[in-house]
């Protein structure tokens, strides 16, 4: 049996060719004009010499030329690798590495960390805007590929790189069945969706949240995306008014953000149908008073880059509970295990563990990790929670010391290992702490080395120079010394 994820794209340009797919202000893409533009950069990525299998990565925000490299990078057979757009030089070099990526199709905006990046990881670079050959224009242009690299379900389609406690970054492997299942199945059985959809890509498509949810959801049902690069609540208002956008996806900051601003006046949203929340746990209040201003529901749900990435959901049609993470959806099995993977009953806390279709196949290149993600055939998702009697399913706790700031996963580890690098640092604590706005904020807690001087802005600047913009800290507090228990462990608990 053959299946490439691509298939959603080839089969909705052959239902709707003259269909809108893509809309970035007032710039459309119908479905004819992706599926073209997919075409030719997969002869032209074919014509590079990689090989059918071999990774292809992408630094492209959101606009048009993300989907059509997306989409031509899967009908060469290939596997994409998305990167955060937010990634320093040094970090775009272990990506690249690590990932084996035999070509970078990255947005010239992003010029001076792409360069420096590829350039040490010795991989070519396309840009997707610009003139010449090395340009995604050039490579669209190529003659049609006429069909789709023959690919297993099994196959590696997407390769999502989050960050594991440990510091480096892991590449969960996603198949062509995980994402397949994942956008035209689970999805679409969670909410009644209309065949004219207007979904709202304003969450990164580098993430799986908007690279499925939005991007792979909408073009399975030959839907529209409508984009916004970069959120602003006035812009998004502006955009659900003048696209008649009918479902929006977001975190729970950007709902927060909508609710609170001032608008310079008021927006028809009257054709929103449905709102879906994930990414962070959504307040209650902020949904409450959401849904008392706004005459629209919203949906909530878990998941993970390592389950494609919807897991669970308050799905329509069934009871809903504010502030759970809902039921577990279509072909799915969730369950709570105590600290020896034992099953534990109903209102016990436990490892929230997932079993389906759409869990990853394991970490590239990470035999060791991947045993342990998936002892048992099951996915350990390290976040603790509680099953109700009634079925659904609550997160009490998170991943130990993980902080999540605006909808991002940030692992202290990753940033005490560039503070150690300072020689004016002697010791060095990350967490997180509560943020009105960012739900959490990344702050420092530094003991400077004896004889040093060193001031909270020469620490943030330093991490801002090695790591991306949503990780380095805002906040950096000075002590004499760390709490430690007997083994010299830092205690983290202690520190607020």
């Amino acid at each position: 049996m053959q299946l490439n994820l691509g298939v959603i794209l080839h089969e909705s340009a052959s239902d709707r060719p003259d269909h809108v797919a893509i809309r970035l202000n007032e710039r459309e893409l119908t479905y004819a004009e992706v599926d073209r533009q997919a075409r030719g950069i997969a002869t032209a990525l074919l014509e590079r010499g990689i090989a059918p299998g071999q990774t292809v990565a992408l630094l492209i925000p959101n606009v048009p030329e993300f989907t059509t490299a997306y989409f031509g990078i899967l009908y060469a057979g290939f596997t994409v690798v998305p990167l955060n757009v937010l990634l320093s030089a040094p970090e775009i070099t272990y990506h690249l590495q690590d990932s084996g990526a035999q070509l970078l199709i990255a947005h010239p905006f992003f010029a001076e960390s792409v360069k420096a990046g590829a350039e040490a990881a010795g991989v070519p670079v396309v840009w997707s805007s610009g003139e010449g050959d090395d340009t995604l224009d050039a490579m669209a242009a190529r003659p049609p590929l006429a069909d789709l690299h023959p690919t297993l379900p099994t196959d590696t389609a997407v390769v999502l790189y989050t960050s594991g406690t440990t510091g480096k970054p892991k590449g969960a492997e996603l198949t062509h069945s995980n994402l397949f299942f994942n956008c035209s199945v689970v999805v679409p059985r969670l909410m009644p969706v209309e065949p004219d959809v207007v979904l709202f890509a304003t969450l990164p498509l580098f993430h799986s949240f908007g690279q499925t949810c939005v991007q792979n959801v909408a073009i399975s049902m030959a839907g529209t995306v409508t984009m916004l690069p970069r959120f602003t609540p006035e812009d998004a208002f502006k955009i659900m008014e003048r696209d008649r956008v009918t479902v929006f996806t977001g975190v729970p900051t950007m709902y927060f953000a909508l609710l609170y601003h001032e608008c310079e006046r008021e927006y028809d949203i009257s054709a929103l149908k449905y709102c879906m929340s994930g990414g962070a746990p959504m307040p209650v209040e902020i949904m409450k008073a959401f849904e008392e201003k706004y005459p629209v529901q919203i949906l909530e749900g878990y998941g993970l880059s390592e389950t494609s990435p919807v897991a669970s959901f308050n799905m329509f049609g069934r009871p809903r509970q504010p502030g759970s993470i809902g039921y577990p959806v279509w072909g799915t099995e969730m369950r709570i295990v105590d600290e020896n993977d034992r099953p534990l009953p109903d209102g016990e806390r436990g490892e929230i563990c997932i079993r389906g279709h759409h869990v990853m196949k394991g970490y590239l290149n990470r035999p060791d990790a991947t045993k342990e993600a998936l002892r048992g055939g099951w996915f350990h998702s390290g976040d603790i929670g509680v099953r109700s009697p009634e079925g659904y399913f609550t997160i009490v706790d998170r991943k130990k010391d993980m902080i999540l700031r605006g909808g991002f996963n940030v692992y202290p580890r990753e940033i005490e290992e560039v503070l150690f690098g300072h020689e004016s640092i002697a010791e060095a604590a990350v967490i997180g702490v509560p943020d009105p706005e960012k739900g959490e904020e990344i702050k420092a807690i530094i003991v400077v080395a004896p004889g040093a001087k060193l001031s909270a802005e020469d620490v943030i600047a330093f991490c801002k120079e090695r790591l991306a913009a949503y990780k380095y800290p805002r906040i950096v507090e000075f002590m004499d010394a760390l709490p430690k228990g007997s083994t010299g462990k830092i205690l983290k608990r202690e520190l607020s």
